[in-house]
């Protein structure tokens, strides 16, 4: 019925990247936010965790990756 919400801090640990990036990534649309804010406390955004397995997959690559000699 219902993906799990993830937080900002948990998207930013699964996918190795800043919490600056995961805002950036949801400003630019990439992710979308479940707003629970109550009244007129702070945002509490949370990202379905569908929404984090889509953003993977538009970002996965078949192309294997090379380190730098």
């Amino acid at each position: 019925m219902c993906d799990s919400l993830l937080s900002v801090p948990r998207v930013a640990a699964m996918l190795d990247i800043s919490r600056r990036s995961v805002y950036r990534y949801i400003e630019l649309g990439e992710l979308s936010v479940v707003d629970l804010r109550t009244g007129n406390g702070r945002s509490r955004v949370r990202i379905p965790s569908r929404d984090v397995r889509e953003f993977v997959g538009r970002r996965t690559s078949t192309t294997s990756c090379r380190r730098p000699s």
